[in-house]
């Protein structure tokens, strides 16, 4: 084993550089044992395109069901009972956790206010919530684009589209900080943990009030679109209720916040692309791919062997953690020319940040319109936009690849 295997995740507590300049572990690991067993994390790393595109689309002998219940069992049984309700909630439930049958009717159930036909009627509101945030730093000499734009803008949009409060925003960050801390942890942590499930309980409640309350006066919304769901028989029971509107809430703010936050940065970082998209604005669709590449807003996907397989001459037993490193693959040569380059005109740009097959993100349409509509107005309205001196933040997650700070001057 490796000195960089060993830095990358076989520690439970990994140093900030480490978050820094994680390309950096993941080119070593992928050179060095792209098929790595980690015997402290009881789990196999996959670094590699191939292999990890192998794994997430064969669902017959990788299963989505335990991604997290499994790092739980994986714990004392003090501490596994402890948490008997966030590993309940975790179980073979929701859109992340289950494989298909299961995951083919709540994917059907949930994805309609997600397709793009539905979401382009959205683009004026999201144009308007984009313009309102810029206004609102437009004469400052100084602003985070994370906290003050990156943050806010998703929060606000999936609020709308949820039917919550806006001035709820502040507790779904809390909630949602707190469970994916947890989730993000290179191995699981109790006091972490233990906070999270608080948090995940808090946030199922609030579901579970806001759901009442759909049921007694309907509005145009997703809570009131899945009560309609559930009553059709498409969402099982509560349980499958409460499970999907955690998602939608979890992934679909924090997947969207790290591709501007990161395409920003990205950019600023290569002047030569910056000033390439700036000038044709045509070239969005494609500059958002590569950006989605080349930082990748979700770093992970874990699956459960069914049975005893063998991926690049190593035996995989049937029970076992497989960890698939989407960023590391969406940077492997074998599949993408210069791979550490920003290249926003790519061709043949075959990315996984948003996973594959029938567990492709389904609020990915979402995040592309949110980005497709936030970065080219952030580059017409700033055109002498720039980092400053202080050094930009990244988040000590291995799930979720964000900054938590990114200061920016125009």
């Amino acid at each position: 084993m490796t000195q960089a295997s060993n830095l990358f995740m076989d520690q439970a507590v990994l140093p900030t550089e480490f978050f820094e300049d994680i390309y950096h572990y993941y080119r070593k690991l992928r050179e060095e044992d792209p098929v790595h067993w980690s015997e402290p994390l009881d789990c196999w790393l996959l670094t590699r395109y191939e292999d990890v595109v192998t794994v997430l689309k064969d669902w017959r002998r990788f299963s989505s069901v335990g991604q997290v219940s499994g790092l739980i069992d994986r714990m004392p049984e003090a501490q596994q009972k402890d948490l008997g309700p966030m590993r309940a909630h975790f179980g073979a439930n929701g859109l992340i956790n289950s494989d298909p049958p299961q995951h083919t009717r709540l994917r059907t159930a949930s994805q309609p206010p997600f397709l793009p036909a539905a979401l382009e009627k959205l683009r004026p509101e999201i144009q308007s919530i984009v313009d309102g945030l810029l206004d609102s730093v437009q004469d400052r000499d100084e602003f985070d684009m994370i906290n003050d734009f990156a943050y806010l803008l998703p929060t606000t949009v999936i609020s709308k589209m949820l039917g919550v409060p806006i001035a709820d925003r502040s507790l779904f960050n809390k909630w949602v900080d707190e469970i994916n801390s947890f989730l993000g942890t290179p191995r699981a942590e109790y006091d972490k943990a233990l906070l999270a499930q608080k948090s995940l309980m808090e946030l199922r409640q609030y579901y579970q009030n806001l759901r009442a309350a759909r049921r007694a006066e309907p509005r145009e919304d997703m809570i009131s679109w899945l009560n309609a769901a559930q009553d059709r028989g498409d969402i099982a029971n509560d349980s499958e209720f409460l499970v999907t509107c955690v998602t939608l809430l979890t992934a679909g703010y924090e997947t969207t916040m790290n591709l501007i936050g990161n395409s920003i940065h990205a950019l600023l970082r290569n002047p030569d692309q910056l000033d390439m998209l700036r000038n044709d604005l045509s070239l969005i669709d494609g500059a958002i791919e590569e950006l989605l590449r080349y930082e990748s807003p979700v770093q992970r996907r874990v699956r459960t062997a069914l049975e005893d397989v063998e991926i690049a001459g190593h035996r995989i037993r049937k029970g076992q953690l497989i960890v698939t490193l989407l960023g590391a693959a969406n940077r492997d040569p074998k599949q993408f020319a210069d791979p550490n380059r920003l290249d926003i005109t790519r061709p043949n740009n075959k990315h996984i940040a948003f996973g594959v097959s029938r567990h492709l993100c389904i609020g990915a349409p979402l995040a592309r319109l949110e980005g497709h509509v936030a970065i080219p107005t952030i580059l017409k309205r700033f055109p002498n936009l720039r980092l400053t001196d202080k050094k930009p933040q990244w988040r000590e997650n291995v799930l979720l690849r964000g900054l938590t700070t990114l200061p920016v001057t125009a």
